[in-house]
């Protein structure tokens, strides 16, 4: 049996890691740095790093605050955040980045799926996805959940796998940072049409709510960052409760 994952996530607005709540009321929480180290230590299995306003700010990402991020972990670390060109791929793999997530910039460009996973593997390209509910339709949102591209976030899905996508990660607006539980019913519609690996992000809020989503065989992996940064379910106590529940976990 494949075991699950368990992924805390660095939100990074001005050097600093961030919360809100559907997208709104960011506030400053800590140090990326030391967060990091503290998340590896933990037992996390991974660990994602997203510049949250490089792409609305039209800039590069904070590569001096990747680096050293990475040389903290020794798990692996999925970047994103400004990631427009295969040349920014380029660049923060060789800042540490052991995965390279894409969501504005290939919404820009859908052939920038396709040129990274020809160069770097399909493991390598992770296509990130806000979604949000409108008029009953599941639509893509670009620039941290500020932009409705009116994309269907099915076909979208579909087409990044195409491109050769390799993990499709899965923020749901609607359930972000509300702590009700996983966006099921919109998880659910994605893993219909994508055969890669789905880490599903946006209201964990309890150990029960990472349990529900994995009896459903298609999620992979868990995202969160709220409820770990407070220190509310620790990674640790996290996997020892999934094990108990007869879900397989990396301790």
């Amino acid at each position: 049996m494949i075991t699950k994952r368990i992924i805390p996530c660095l939100d990074i607005r001005d050097g600093r890691v961030v919360k809100g709540t559907n997208f709104q009321g960011i506030q400053d929480i800590a140090d990326p740095v030391e967060m990091a180290k503290y998340y590896n230590e933990s037992g996390a299995d991974e660990l994602v790093f997203y510049d949250i306003t490089a792409s609305v700010e039209q800039r590069k990402l904070f590569t001096d605050i990747l680096r050293d991020v990475a040389s903290q972990i020794f798990i692996p670390l999925t970047v994103g955040g400004g990631i427009h060109t295969v040349d920014d791929f380029d660049r923060v793999l060789k800042c540490g980045a052991d995965k390279v997530s894409v969501n504005s910039g290939a919404i820009k460009n859908p052939d920038l799926i396709y040129e990274a996973a020809k160069k770097y593997g399909n493991q390598c390209v992770v296509l990130s996805m806000d979604v949000k509910r409108v008029d009953g339709q599941f639509i893509v949102f670009a620039k941290g959940g500020r932009e409705n591209t009116g994309l269907d976030a099915i076909q979208w899905a579909k087409q990044g796998v195409q491109n050769g996508a390799g993990e499709i990660v899965l923020n749901s607006i609607d359930t972000d940072g509300v702590r009700n539980g996983f966006d099921l019913e919109m998880l659910d519609a994605i893993a219909d049409v994508a055969d890669v690996p789905i880490i599903a992000s946006g209201g964990a809020g309890t150990m029960e709510h990472f349990a529900e989503l994995f009896r459903h065989p298609a999620m992979d992996a868990g995202l969160a960052a709220g409820i770990f940064h407070s220190g509310e379910v620790k990674i640790w106590d996290l996997k020892q409760y999934l094990r108990s529940q007869g879900i397989e976990m990396r301790i």
